[in-house]
């Protein structure tokens, strides 16, 4: 078989989506928007998932990944260290729309924001100490144009 016969990724990063709630979601743009961080961070080889769950499964990972009850809005599962992929894949985006809509009466807006939120975790950023959490809002403001206090 010749490297011809062999389909190409498009190049740029990947994003593969999985739905698997009832709330309507505009899973094209936030695939985007997810290619869009991942590019405007210099990552333009790298592969991730995008999930969008029910309540129940969220609540489900935030216990078994977490330790924590209850179902929270977004969990960033990296394959590697630091913001590094594994032959390419960075890692695993879960948000819950249900919880989401929570935050907030734009559940457009709210899952713009978590997207973003939650592919900078994927990439090593955190909000634990006040200049990380500067720098990562300031990130996540310009990539969703959510802004947030």
């Amino acid at each position: 078989m010749s490297d011809d016969a062999v389909p190409k990724r498009p190049p740029g990063p990947s994003v593969l989506v999985s739905n698997r709630q009832d709330l309507p979601v505009d899973a094209p743009a936030l695939r985007a928007l997810a290619e869009a961080v991942l590019r405007g961070e210099g990552r333009t080889e790298d592969e991730l998932s995008l999930s969008f769950v029910t309540e129940r499964e969220m609540a489900e990972l935030h216990q078994r990944f977490m330790g924590e009850p209850g179902a929270t809005d977004v969990l960033s599962f990296p394959m590697g260290e630091g913001g590094e992929a594994e032959d390419g894949l960075l890692g695993d985006v879960v948000v819950c729309p249900a919880v989401a809509v929570a935050n907030g009466p734009d559940l457009d807006r709210e899952l713009r924001l978590l997207v973003a939120h939650g592919v900078l975790h994927l990439l090593g950023f955190d909000h634990e100490e006040e200049a990380e959490r500067a720098e990562m809002w300031a990130r996540q403001e310009r990539y969703s144009g959510v802004r947030i206090p």
